[in-house]
């Protein structure tokens, strides 16, 4: 069973009052995805907007550092995997979004001095904090920790109750579960929310400041893949502002051979569009079926916990204790040969899906053109009125910048495979969804830089 939380209804048992300006959400109507499970840095995944900070990180500091408010603190840093001691470091790394997609998370109630947990699902609008390889890690309007949703994706029963209302524009097929990104990002490619053909390109750890635009309707050539690792692959479109749909079926290991993509090499996509990879031993690596994951999300290990291996920060220093470790594989290489599918997005094309990330792989310069294509729909706000400030209704500025697409530290060697999470209980939850066997479907996407502020 997972509970609704609508965009600017207050929690029961929030960690902090929302009514204390921590964040503001926005209205978005969800987008549509192309397969359930999301990678932490697949294009367009997240936007952005013109509006005032989203996210008051400084306060959000202020209250957890606040002696008065030690065992919040404590039971926050608990829920996150961290000592309090290391909380501002932390909310140094994070990064404020707005959430483009109905997200599924493991969310937490503050109840008898403990975070309690429970998973539910986020609608698109909702702001958050996202952490350095691109998953959820706090809901800005109450600082409620987040982490990664567990259970099976496909196998969900959705329970609107206490104020969340089933919001216009739900549907199952669009939900999706994100899991952590490989690498540690270095900026996080985002899409306008008000204006979709406007990318923001974001420093991962700023809150808008240091933003830099980029033009999402730019068309970017497919590169050529075959020989290339899944792992590098998947590295590549994503700098390349492109993204691989997953089928259901579980990923390949970043070490399979790229045998071919669909559509193939030098074919124009737009920002945010799908790339089918096939994989030598198998057939589609990653393709555009309807299904979600065939299990559980892969969730990294806890900061500090043995098999702990995430990728090093993109800062200067060394890898910090409570940096996120790298995303374990979330499957098992496919054993059956098939037919690639097809490359076209769910609906990150210009059609309403656009997404962070055009730019270039971290080793080397970012591309001197900006992204461009036919123009992407706007998002549509979702009928309840959001919480937020009426959105910018300017004309989408000039591109200040080279898109720079999402960089980061190079890999780690091959991830560590997790198995996935049991189905729920069988035991009948009174819910207002029923649970369908269908699986979820989820279209990513990345951008570029932008000088918008969030």
């Amino acid at each position: 069973m997972v509970k609704a939380v609508a965009a600017g209804v207050p929690s029961l048992a929030p960690f902090f009052d929302e009514s204390s300006g921590l964040g503001r959400d926005a209205q978005v109507r969800s987008k549509a995805v192309h397969g359930g499970l999301q990678q932490g840095d697949t294009p367009g995944l997240y936007g952005g907007s013109k509006q005032p900070t989203i996210c008051d990180v400084d306060r959000l500091e202020q209250f957890l550092t606040d002696p008065a408010q030690d065992r919040k603190a404590r039971a926050w840093a608990r829920a996150v995997g961290i000592p309090t001691a290391g909380i501002p470091d932390y909310l140094e790394r994070l990064t404020p979004v707005l959430l483009r997609h109905d997200t599924l998370v493991k969310n937490h109630d503050y109840k008898k001095g403990k975070a309690v947990p429970y998973d539910s699902l986020l609608q698109a609008g909702i702001a958050i904090l996202v952490d350095q390889q691109g998953q959820p890690a706090v809901k800005c309007s109450c600082g409620n920790p987040l982490r990664p949703f567990e259970g099976d994706s496909g196998r969900i029963s959705v329970e609107f109750e206490d104020g969340n209302e089933k919001w216009q524009g739900y549907e199952r097929s669009r939900v999706v579960a994100v899991r952590p990104a490989p690498r540690a990002l270095q900026r996080i490619a985002l899409v306008d929310v008000e204006e979709p053909e406007r990318g923001i390109s974001r420093p991962v750890g700023t809150r808008g400041e240091d933003d830099s635009a980029f033009d999402t309707r730019e068309r970017r050539a497919v590169p050529n893949l075959a020989g290339a690792t899944f792992g590098q692959a998947s590295r590549q479109l994503a700098d390349k502002g492109l993204a691989v749909g997953y089928d259901g079926k579980g990923l390949p290991p970043d070490g399979a051979k790229v045998t071919a993509s669909d559509p193939p090499a030098g074919s124009e996509l737009g920002f945010g569009e799908y790339v089918t990879l096939s994989v030598a031993g198998g057939g589609d690596a990653a393709g555009g079926g309807q299904g979600g994951s065939s299990g559980g999300v892969a969730t990294p290990p806890a900061p500090g916990s043995p098999g702990a291996t995430g990728a090093p920060p993109p800062s200067s220093g060394g890898p910090r204790p409570d940096t996120p470790p790298a995303a374990p594989s979330s499957g098992t290489p496919s054993g059956t040969s098939g037919t690639s599918g097809t490359g076209s997005p769910g609906a990150s094309s210009p059609s309403g899906a656009g997404s962070p990330g055009p730019g270039s792989p971290s080793s080397s310069a970012p591309s001197s053109r900006p992204p461009s294509g036919s123009a992407p729909e706007k998002d549509t706000p979702s009928s309840r009125p959001p919480s937020s400030a009426p959105p910018s209704t300017s004309s989408p500025p000039e591109v200040t910048s080279a898109p720079p697409g999402v960089t980061s530290a190079p890999p780690t060697s091959a991830p560590v495979t997790t198995g996935t999470a049991p189905p729920p209980s069988t035991s009948a939850p009174v819910i207002s969804e029923p649970a369908s066997s269908d699986p979820v479907t989820s279209t990513p996407a990345r951008g570029a830089p932008a000088d918008a502020t969030t």
